[in-house]
């Protein structure tokens, strides 16, 4: 599995724009105006998430970014208890998609890849090990994934399965404990490649 990895954290502003672009993408967006960073509140959330993951990775050591780092956790924080969310920074890897607010709970210990869609109540918690999750992944409500265990690129996580094994590449997974129901069709890893989900 070639999954995400600390290394690929937003480490410059190179990085910072690519991250928000792709972000944006998984929303559908091209940009954030005016009227919909206030109208939804999960982008506005998930935009000054990644301002934060650039300020604490590459600016942190200034006074003033300190500061501002500051500020925006307890911004952030406050709007995340409205929303529901305990999402920690650099978990996720770009084109994350929080398809709406609700209970979702991250271990900071999590490793998320690339396009991921996350659906409310649900859990990826740490038991001995938190998950390593690939790229390219859906997670369907109420869905609980913990242990340190491996999800594979291009999976799909049912609705509220229970996951503490290892999944491999190009499965969709259901049930509890949760069992390979299917596999991926070429279309699917197409779209999710895309970061177009079913």
């Amino acid at each position: 599995m070639t999954g995400f990895e600390l290394n690929d954290m937003i480490t410059d502003k190179t990085s910072y724009r690519t991250y928000i672009k792709r972000d944006l993408k998984a929303y559908g967006l091209k940009r954030v105006s005016f009227y919909n960073y206030f109208r939804m509140e999960q982008v506005r959330f998930q935009l000054r998430l990644r301002k934060i993951e650039y300020l604490y990775n590459v600016r942190h050591q200034q006074r003033w970014c300190r500061l501002l780092l500051f500020w925006l956790e307890f911004l952030n924080h406050r709007l995340a208890v409205r929303l529901g969310f305990t999402i920690p920074k650099n978990v996720f890897g770009p084109g994350l998609c929080i398809v709406h607010h609700g209970t979702i709970v991250v271990s900071p210990k999590a490793e998320i890849g690339e396009n991921c869609r996350i659906h409310p109540c649900t859990s990826i918690g740490d038991y001995n090990g938190a998950p390593h999750i690939g790229n390219n992944i859906y997670i369907g409500p109420g869905a609980r994934i913990f242990g340190n265990i491996q999800i594979g690129n291009n999976v799909a996580v049912g609705a509220n399965a229970v996951v503490n094994s290892n999944v491999p590449d190009d499965v969709t997974v259901g049930g509890i404990p949760a069992r390979i129901l299917s596999k991926t069709s070429s279309i699917e890893r197409d779209l999710f490649a895309e970061g177009l989900f079913l």
